[in-house]
């Protein structure tokens, strides 16, 4: 079960430690920067159809219940929980542009807004990766501990991009590397703990899983569609991240359907 749930967190440590790379090799460009976004896009639309939506409506059938309404319902309110969070938390968006001239002070608050940004965005992953675990782990289980490993494989894979997409720009604004390092790395942790409060959690409200499936695939989707897409379909080279979704989505179809 440990590995399953640090596998996200070790693909944004990855990510983050591509920032002591020679600037030479770090494709910094905005055509990498938009792949990137694609393919993490690609990754969380693939992982919330196969790996959440589709077994929340398989487990709803089993236990006798409406195969559409537990994954509508959860779904729903995955998009409303993660569309309260951003509303309520100041932070910038993924991939904001940084004002030149900016004063340490402000550096400091953009920095600490951005990290909280991608801290925020990683809750849902933990949550999918916390609540697929728990229901693969139940006795009269519907979904196999594979599945769990394939999302959690997904997450890391997508999780990658993040982390560099955090310590890169933050470096280049003047940060230290170890200092970007860290920041980095510090808004992966978040997901390990998620996953295992939401196990924490499951165990006392277990009928509810199918809901809960639905829940973290809204989530997931709704920084995709609000965050990733936007950002990565600014002009110019809206097309290279399309050719990064299309990398992304086969790729965790692949991974989820083999496993």
């Amino acid at each position: 079960m440990l590995p399953i749930l640090l596998l996200p967190f070790l693909g944004t440590l990855l990510g983050a430690a591509m920032v002591f790379l020679p600037s030479r090799l770090i494709a910094s460009s905005p055509i990498a920067h938009k792949t990137l976004l694609g393919f993490a896009s690609g990754v969380m639309v693939a992982a919330s159809i196969w790996s959440l939506i589709l077994p929340s409506m398989e487990m709803s059938m089993a236990a006798g219940g409406s195969e559409w309404i537990p994954a509508a319902v959860g779904f729903v309110l995955g998009i409303l929980f993660l569309l309260l969070l951003d509303t309520l938390i100041p932070h910038l968006h993924i991939g904001a542009n940084t004002p030149e001239g900016l004063s340490p002070k402000k550096q400091w608050k953009r920095t600490t807004m951005l990290s909280v940004a991608v801290t925020l965005h990683n809750i849902p992953e933990g949550m999918a990766v916390g609540v697929i675990l728990a229901s693969a782990m139940t006795e009269s289980a519907t979904i196999p501990m594979s599945a769990a490993w394939a999302l959690a494989i997904g997450i890391a894979l997508q999780n990658f991009p993040e982390g560099a997409i955090l310590s890169l720009p933050l470096h280049a604004e003047g940060i230290s590397k170890k200092k970007a390092f860290s920041i980095g790395a510090l808004s992966g942790i978040v997901e390990p703990i998620a996953s295992i409060l939401t196990i924490v959690l499951i165990s006392f409200i277990s009928p509810a899983l199918p809901y809960l499936l639905a829940f973290a695939a809204g989530a997931m989707m709704y920084v995709v569609v609000e965050e990733l897409i936007p950002e990565s379909q600014a002009e110019p080279h809206s097309n290279i991240p399309t050719l990064g979704f299309t990398a992304g989505f086969v790729l965790m179809m692949i991974l989820d359907c083999a496993l």
